[in-house]
């Protein structure tokens, strides 16, 4: 989830009000701190190492981006890792499971809150609800959640990038960041809706190959049908869907690929993997990238509209590891689209 510069002023005067509404009550409450749930707080844990332990080595640099995080349960929300709170947070205590100090306030957000956006002091925060509030249900799913969310942190604070998305036109106004998932993009045409099935099915197609020849034939099909999508929509449109394809599609690649080296080359902490719902991360990071290309075959996109930029910016990522292993290099530096497969 994304936001413009205005944005961060809008979110600014939306804390501001936060503030002003919740202050009262979260000073004057006659009861002792509340205490983030042991299952909470592992999984919180859980997320910090994997990060740290893996996290550079999808994207080099990741571990210098902000890793604040606040936890919206149905009464009361925690922030961690947050340098500077806002006057309404109290302080809960230092956390010795994950290993920082604790603030609370009273609910504000949604329990089935998945987004990153300057929520908190003008800081780009992990805004998640709990495992079981949200649409991921399980453990391991959310962590990879807020993984997905923290690449956001690291793409949000890259020198220039609020000036750079301000630069693209396509706000037109729109001073709340809200143009980012309600773009008037022509998903009821019929003709970009054919061209979008025709880019899709030859995107699963080339990943379909294992011989290297077959991939590159492949890969220049679906080239040209993505060529063939992007001039089916005005050059403001098309620049708004390669934006969510580079923003959204890629922080659920991450997912995937984040899951298959910790298969690999990572031991989940021992109060995680002990959790009830626990499920290796090989078998979640299977599950996403089938997802994926099941999407790519059957999605809609009268029907899913912006949500298919999740499958299949994920996808022409996972093509890009192929037959362009060194894209991610200059990802942070050459924005808002994709390079092209070849």
């Amino acid at each position: 989830m994304t936001r413009s510069k205005h944005f961060r002023s809008a979110a600014r005067t939306v804390a501001g009000v936060i503030a002003f509404a919740v202050l009262g009550a979260s000073r004057t409450a006659a009861q002792s701190a509340p205490h983030m749930s042991a299952t909470d707080q592992t999984r919180i844990r859980e997320a910090f190492n994997l990060a740290s332990r893996l996290g550079d080595h999808i994207w080099p640099g990741w571990h210098d981006a902000p890793f604040a995080l606040l936890l919206v349960t149905p009464e009361v929300e925690f922030l961690v890792h947050h340098a500077s709170p806002t006057p309404e947070f109290m302080r809960a205590g230092s956390d010795t499971l994950v290993g920082a100090q604790l603030f609370y306030r009273k609910r504000v957000f949604s329990t089935g809150m998945q987004a990153t956006f300057p929520a908190v002091n003008g800081v780009n925060t992990v805004v998640i609800g709990q495992a079981e509030l949200t649409g991921d249900k399980t453990s391991t799913r959310w962590v990879l959640t807020v993984l997905h969310e923290h690449f956001h942190q690291l793409v949000y604070s890259a020198p220039g990038y609020y000036a750079d998305v301000s630069r693209l036109g396509l706000a037109h106004g729109d001073e709340t960041g809200m143009w980012m998932l309600n773009y008037p993009f022509p998903y009821d045409s019929a003709c970009v809706q054919e061209k979008f099935l025709s880019m899709s099915h030859a995107l699963l197609d080339a990943l379909a190959q294992v011989d290297e020849t077959a991939l590159k034939k492949k890969t220049a099909i679906f080239t040209r049908a993505q060529r063939e999508f992007r001039e089916s929509v005005p050059a403001e449109a098309a620049k708004y869907f390669d934006f969510q394809l580079w923003q959204e599609g890629v922080a659920r690649y991450t997912e995937v690929v984040l899951g298959e080296l910790a298969k690999r080359n990572y031991v989940p902490l021992p109060d995680f993997s002990a959790l009830p719902d626990f499920t290796p991360y090989g078998t979640v990071a299977s599950a996403i990238r089938n997802n994926i290309m099941t999407d790519l075959g059957s999605l809609s996109l009268a029907k899913a509209r912006r949500i298919v930029v999740y499958s299949v910016g994920a996808a022409e990522a996972l093509l890009l590891d192929r037959v362009r292993p060194e894209w991610k290099r200059d990802f942070l530096m050459h924005r808002f689209r994709l390079p092209d497969a070849r």
